[in-house]
């Protein structure tokens, strides 16, 4: 495969400069997600730089997509449709509205 069988022109690895501006970050940002291992990469030529796979990218991004998804729906759900639980009078847990300082059990 070469640079014109693949979109934009790109080949299949990326390099660290090129994966910031796809992603539309900073280098430093990049070599970050790269060094967690948050996003896969590998070390090439006797310089070891450091190369991204251009489907390891599109998958790393679709992650990112489906991350930001299941947080919005995580912080959509409506918990005022739970039924308050019965709380014995005895109890030392309060119901609400809680207390701002710490409780006395005598």
């Amino acid at each position: 495969m070469n640079e014109t069988d693949s979109p934009n022109g790109i080949g299949r690895f990326l390099t660290l400069a090129d994966t910031a501006e796809v992603l539309n970050i900073s280098l430093r940002q990049a070599y970050a997600l790269v060094r967690s291992n948050e996003l896969p990469a590998i070390k090439v030529g006797a310089g070891g730089h450091w190369r991204v796979e251009r489907s390891v990218l599109e998958a790393f991004i679709e992650a990112k997509y489906e991350e930001s998804r299941r947080i919005s729906l995580w912080n959509q759900f409506d918990y005022s449709g739970l039924a308050d639980l019965p709380q014995h009078e005895d109890s030392p847990f309060p119901t609400g509205p809680f207390p701002t300082g710490p409780r006395r059990m005598d």
